[in-house]
Formats: structure tokens, C-alpha cells, sequence
């Protein structure tokens, strides 16, 4: 093959690439890269018209048509779903008579969960990928492009490429070889371990917790799920990011992937949580209920969540973006990153300002929560 002869190009949709291809790129260790998840997205409606999320994915293909790397990608005409707040640079840049949106997204769309950005055949092709997504910005006079929740393995090409690198903090558990949830209990402080099992019997009280995956999530666990997601949904955002059809789409597509847990009164669902199950770590995604128990969301979100996880052997739960109420639960604080590429230079100098003031808090914040997480000391 001449390497010289590398074709950058936007498809319409991720559904429009062959998704063996897609995949062969994507791996097998993420869910949300995969062309399983990023289609549900399209075909359900939860991405495209009137949501303000365009599927734009960029390709390099070589001169026989062989993809190489893509990214998923989307133009955006506002910053919700993302998780990595820019409204302050929206704000600033139009007050200084900008037009901010449209702006290219990098990212599986409103999962604030680490992941490939960049999916390669080869890491040379990186900057051809950075390139296609610069000149697709300035050639349609998009203010930036972002790259949210990259692993960090990945972060070097970023910034080999002149993108500005950004961090947060979540919380993430991870797995020392437990043999089960009280191995992990015995990791603890005694006043921590004692408080956890206070908080999952008085959750688990009157209730059965059980777990399910593939095709035993059936139409009516997808209705009361769709339920409590709708709940939760319009009290964090206003109104809920996926459609009804998504739910369907995931369950019929990468339903193996997933596990749905529900607590059961009686055999009726009145809460629930959704994860993914990625090749090392299990990813909580949603939550909701239908009415309000004490613990019961870190029973469902965080505790069942270990057991699935140690069960399964993963390394790690990523439990979402925020909550320092996870850290008296075992969750520990990590670091996650993104990538930015600014068009206008002299916005691009002042938002590098105030990422590097910006990485400073999160370092001391960081050493702040490492020194209170609640395991034995010495």
C-alpha cells in the first residue's frame, strides 16, 4: 500500500460504515465505541434531528477503501450530554462576538466514561485523524473541536498534535484480587466496613435485588426501566437524553454486554440500574426509581455494582461522572481527561491559561480526596 495516498473523509452516521470494520478498529474492551452502542444511538433518535447531536464520524480509509482509523464524532449545536463543561468558553467567545456552536464532539455520546477516541489499526495514522477533524472545523468555521473521556494511553497523541489537554476527577473502584464483597469490606476502616453493611441491609430490607442480562431483560423490564430513567432523567437535565427505542435497541444489539439490575417489592419493579460491561471494568450508566428508599441507590448503583464486578473477575466499576459521596463507599478518585483544539488564536491562548490554572486545582483536589478515601491506613 502507498501510505501516501491516505483518503480522510465524514460519513453520514456511524451506520453507514461496515460495522465489522468499525469494530475491528473499536475492540472489544469499551461498549460505548462499539458499532453496536453508537448505531442505537442513531437509529433510536436519541442522536440526529432535533437533538442537536449530527453523527459525524471521520474515516481514513486507504486508497483501496480499507478503513484504517475513524472517530466518532458529532457536530453539536449546544453543550449538553457531554459531562466536560464549556458553557464558560461558549459564553465568552460569543459575548466577544463569536459564534461558538456549531462545535465538533468527540465522544460516545452522553457517557462520561473513559475510552479510545482515537480508534487505530496503527497509532501513525493518529494525526491524519487530528488533521481530518482540524480542517473539517476551520473548512465549515466551527469554533473548536473536543475529545472527551479519552484513555489515557491516548492522551499523548493529542498533545503531539497541539491539542490542549484537560483533567476532572471521578470516582472509580477498583478490584485488589477480591474474593467477594466482605474481602473488599475487610480493605476498610472498621467505622467504614461497619456503616456499609448498615447502609445495604436497610436497603436491601423488603426487597429482592436481581440481576439480569441478555435475553432475560425482557420488554416489560425495559417499560419499568424506561420509567425510572424518565424520572431522573428530567430532574438532572430537564428531560432525558435517550428515546424509548434506545433501551430496545441496546437490549436487542449488545443485550450480553448488559446487565440490568432491579429491586423488586413483591415481584414489581420499584428501581433500577443499568451497566455495561466492558473486557475489564463494568460501567454504571443510569439510575432511577419509581420511589424513594433509603441507601437504595448505593445499594443498586455502587454495591451491587462491586458484586457484579467481582464476580466477573473486572478490574474496575466506573460509576459515572461527580458523586464525592461515592469516595466513603470505596470508590477512589481518578483523574479523566479530554482533549481541546481551539480555531481562533487568541481564544485558544486564553482558554490554555485557564486550563493550566484549572489542572493545578485538580492536582491539589485530587491529594486532598486521596488522603480521605476510607481505606485502613499504613
Amino acid at each position: 500500500m502507498n501510505e501516501d495516498k491516505l483518503i480522510a473523509k465524514v460519513a453520514g452516521s456511524v451506520g453507514a460504515v461496515d460495522r465489522d470494520q468499525w469494530n475491528l478498529l473499536a475492540g472489544s474492551d469499551n461498549p460505548f465505541v462499539s458499532h453496536e452502542f453508537l448505531t442505537a444511538m442513531e437509529d433510536s433518535g436519541s442522536v440526529g434531528p432535533g437533538t442537536g447531536w449530527q453523527s459525524a464520524p471521520i474515516l481514513v480509509e486507504d486508497d483501496q477503501g480499507r478503513l484504517l482509523a475513524a472517530m466518532p464524532a458529532y457536530l453539536k449545536g449546544h453543550s449538553q450530554g457531554e459531562y466536560v463543561f464549556d458553557h464558560a468558553w461558549a459564553d465568552a467567545y460569543q459575548r466577544a462576538g463569536g459564534e461558538y456552536y456549531p462545535k465538533l464532539q468527540i465522544a460516545a455520546p452522553f457517557t462520561p466514561a473513559t475510552g479510545p477516541r482515537l480508534l487505530l489499526s496503527d497509532a501513525k495514522y493518529a494525526p491524519a485523524l487530528l488533521s481530518a477533524a482540524e480542517q473539517l472545523c476551520a473548512g465549515n468555521g466551527f469554533s473548536s473541536a473536543h475529545a472527551t473521556f479519552i484513555e489515557p494511553a491516548q492522551l499523548p497523541l493529542f498533545e503531539s498534535g497541539g491539542w490542549m489537554p484537560r483533567s476532572d476527577i471521578q470516582f472509580h473502584w477498583e478490584n485488589r484480587d477480591y474474593s467477594d464483597f466482605d474481602g473488599f469490606l475487610d480493605a476498610l476502616a472498621s467505622r467504614k466496613r461497619k456503616a456499609i453493611r448498615k447502609e445495604r441491609a436497610a436497603a436491601q430490607e423488603g426487597l429482592e435485588i436481581v440481576h439480569l442480562a441478555g435475553g432475560e431483560i425482557l420488554s416489560e423490564h425495559w417499560d419499568a426501566f424506561w420509567e425510572f430513567y424518565q424520572d431522573t432523567g428530567a430532574r438532572k437535565w430537564g428531560q432525558p437524553y435517550l428515546t424509548r427505542d434506545a433501551f430496545t435497541l441496546l437490549g436487542e444489539r449488545m443485550g450480553d454486554r448488559i446487565i440490568l439490575m432491579l429491586a423488586l417489592e413483591d415481584g414489581v419493579p420499584i428501581a433500577g440500574a443499568l451497566n455495561f460491561v466492558g473486557g475489564s471494568a463494568l460501567y454504571g450508566r443510569y439510575w432511577g426509581c419509581r420511589e424513594e428508599r433509603r441507601f437504595l441507590h448505593f445499594e443498586l448503583c455502587y454495591y451491587q455494582a462491586i458484586d457484579a464486578a467481582i464476580a466477573r473477575g473486572l478490574k474496575r466499576v466506573e460509576a459515572g461522572a461527580q458523586g464525592g459521596h461515592k469516595l466513603a463507599r470505596g470508590y477512589e478518585p481518578v483523574q479523566t481527561w479530554s482533549a481541546h483544539w481551539i480555531a481562533d488564536p487568541g481564544f485558544r491562548d486564553a482558554v490554555s491559561d485557564f486550563l493550566d490554572r484549572e489542572r493545578e486545582g485538580i492536582s491539589v483536589d485530587q491529594m486532598f480526596l486521596d488522603q480521605r478515601t476510607p481505606f485502613k491506613k499504613g
